[in-house]
């Protein structure tokens, strides 16, 4: 397997998001020699060809997951237990287009980062301060 099969396979694996970090390391547990400097690569090969959207948690620390569909998505992102989920987002795409045109700005890109709790934590964190 070639190393962009690889870090695509524990991508899909994963499901959510992950560090390219935590990526490697289960590569490791998996048996596969990969260095982190080519996850690394490769993340970032797969981000620049559009199968892998990236987000910043928090702490500001980059996080990957395989793109859910052939276009970028903004997600709701749980800060507790790292759960995200995917938005409609079409308005946010046309808003920023209208917004680098009306300014005589092309080829604008943007970042949108929607961080919160989750429900199943909200729950969590509300039952322990009652118990």
């Amino acid at each position: 397997m070639t190393p962009k099969e690889i870090v695509h396979r524990a991508l899909a694996e994963n499901g959510d998001f992950a560090s390219a970090q935590m990526l490697h390391a289960r590569m490791l547990v998996a048996g596969s020699r990969i260095g982190l400097n080519t996850v690394y690569r490769t993340l970032r090969e797969l981000v620049e060809a559009g199968r892998v959207d990236m987000i910043r948690d928090p702490g500001g620390a980059q996080l990957y997951r395989l793109r859910t569909g052939p276009h970028h998505s903004h997600y709701l992102f749980c800060r507790t237990c790292g759960h995200s989920v995917p938005l409609e987002s079409e308005f946010v795409e046309r808003w920023a287009v209208n917004a680098g045109q009306s300014h005589g700005f092309a080829n604008v890109e943007h970042t949108i980062e929607l961080v919160g709790v989750c429900a199943e934590c909200s729950a969590e964190n509300n039952g322990r301060r009652e118990g």
